[in-house]
């Protein structure tokens, strides 16, 4: 399960979710249900809609490798003792980790 708010996706979300998927696993694409601003102009709407657009993405939806769901606007993530799943933190490369959506979405203006 990744949760964000993925406003506009990119080559290190992309890289993200590639990490469990190369695995073989099933990911979970959870969109956070914030209020549009300046630093996230899009809806959960939007976002669910451009995720499903996504080449790469629209591929791994359509073989029911990738769910994307809409989900509160979370601020923790909490879990129990010995719940059956593991937590994994990705480190990605740096030319991965310069990414940012907010350079990326005023590229486009």
């Amino acid at each position: 399960m990744f949760i964000g708010r993925w406003q506009k996706w990119h080559a290190g979300h992309q890289w993200l979710i590639d990490q469990r998927l190369k695995e073989g696993k099933n990911v979970l694409i959870c969109v956070r249900d914030v209020m549009p601003d300046k630093l996230n102009p899009y809806t959960c709407e939007e976002v669910y809609d451009n995720l499903h657009k996504e080449p790469l993405l629209k591929e791994f939806i359509k073989l029911n490798l990738v769910k994307v769901i809409i989900i509160p606007d979370i601020e923790s993530v909490n879990y129990g003792r010995d719940v059956g799943y593991d937590i994994i933190e990705h480190t990605p490369p740096k030319d991965i980790a310069k990414i940012k959506g907010r350079e990326l979405r005023n590229e486009r203006l």
